[in-house]
């Protein structure tokens, strides 16, 4: 994963965190990071033969619209989330860790336009005992990034 982020020449920060408080809301809480500044690589697979699997990148304080814009995206009729396992698997990461660099399996990588609005994101750094502090830059700089409007929506507050 460091390996990726360098040899793109991506700018990144290790932030060291407990493993107990890996999960978004809990690191955020925790460690002072707000939520609208902390993303969320969320692996999803698409229903086909062959299944089609994609990892979204999405702010923390939003939702990915997985059952409209990701599965009209991968047009698929049905998508979902992967599973702990199929996460694993796929990425060689466990959920609460997951980053889009040094996958274990090469994942297009769709970005939601509100995340290269901010200034830097937390995001996972490929284990629970640590995140990745970056620009959206270096998010955009990964091979297999688009950057896509409307991924997510915001959470209802109410």
């Amino acid at each position: 994963m460091i390996q990726q982020l360098e040899d793109l020449g991506a700018a990144f920060e290790v932030v060291d965190c407990d493993p107990d408080l890996a999960d978004t809301a809990a690191f955020c809480d925790a460690y002072g990071y707000a939520l609208a500044d902390s993303a969320n690589a969320i692996v999803v697979v698409g229903k086909s033969d062959p299944l089609v699997h994609v990892m979204c990148l999405v702010l923390a304080d939003t939702r990915l619209d997985v059952n409209k814009a990701v599965r009209k995206r991968l047009g698929v009729r049905k998508c979902s989330f992967a599973s702990a396992d199929q996460t694993l698997e796929l990425t060689g990461m466990q959920i609460g860790g997951g980053t889009p660099f040094g996958t274990r399996t090469p994942l297009p990588l769709w970005i939601d336009k509100a995340v290269m609005g901010r200034e830097q994101l937390i995001i996972g750094g490929g284990s629970r005992d640590r995140k990745l502090l970056v620009p959206p830059a270096s998010l955009a700089a990964h091979p297999g990034a688009e950057v896509i409007n409307a991924l997510a929506e915001p959470v209802d507050q109410a």
